[in-house]
């Protein structure tokens, strides 16, 4: 069992829910984000609900690299880490040419290089110990090229998968796994506009596949299996036509 996870982006949506799942299976936690008291009220719940747990929480802004590495090392010091969760991201794109290069930027530096950084990190922990799991929380969106507001997300996550599946090459057959959970449309308070999409599902049981694939330690795991294993599929073979009208 890996017993203590760090999650980052912990505060809000996914994040915040899987460290309630995680809790709730009876792992310690070092829970990160930018915001203090989202983070203090998320760690009253956990600790309230299963007192034997340790619950750690710190502020990190993951765009600040050296705070990724300098906070990942303070944590795994007083919690050491079998599980690194990269999950700290946004998505505040903007079609290309309309003047919103500064929401793409952040997008791009948040949800890839700062994906690095703390790859990075938890690579250098794992490496010395010669054991550990980390893990990427990609999308469904990393499968094809999307447009309009999603074109840098989808690159983005693009960007995240085949980073992540290049470190899980060179681990092949070694101590440490990577996993790459891709999520299909999950209701959470950074996606209000899933309710939108097809096949959304609610937090709780979206997260609920996420926990169980990576519990799984699953290299890659489209997430709910049904339909986006089969979904999955079809969006990567078909044709640009096809596409548009599928999403």
């Amino acid at each position: 069992m890996r017993r203590n996870i760090l999650i980052t982006g912990a505060s809000s949506g996914l994040g915040e829910e899987m460290a309630r799942q995680f809790a709730a299976k009876g792992h310690n936690l070092a829970l990160t984000a930018r915001r203090e008291d989202r983070l203090k009220a998320l760690q009253t719940e956990l600790t309230t609900k299963h007192p034997q747990l340790k619950i750690l929480v710190r502020t990190l802004d993951v765009n600040d690299h050296d705070a990724v590495f300098g906070t990942f090392r303070a944590i795994d010091a007083e919690l050491t880490l079998d599980r690194i969760i990269v999950n700290a991201g946004i998505g505040k794109g903007a079609p290309l040419g309309t003047g919103r290069f500064d929401a793409n930027l952040i997008t791009a530096q948040t949800n890839f290089v700062a994906a690095l950084a703390q790859a990075e990190a938890a690579m250098e922990l794992f490496r010395a110990r010669n054991a550990g799991h980390l893990v990427f929380i990609s999308s469904v969106a990393a499968v094809r090229g999307t447009p309009n507001a999603m074109t840098t997300y989808s690159a983005t996550k693009a960007g995240m998968t085949t980073l992540a599946e290049g470190l899980r090459l060179e681990q092949l057959g070694k101590p440490i796994q990577v996993s790459t959970i891709l999520p299909g449309y999950i209701m959470s308070e950074l996606n209000p506009n899933a309710a939108k999409m097809p096949f959304v599902v609610q937090t709780v049981p979206g997260v609920r596949a996420i926990v169980a694939a990576i519990e799984a330690e699953k290299a890659t795991a489209y997430v709910p299996a049904r339909p986006w294993v089969l979904l999955a599929r079809v969006l990567k073979y078909a044709p640009l036509p096809l596409v548009k009208r599928m999403i």
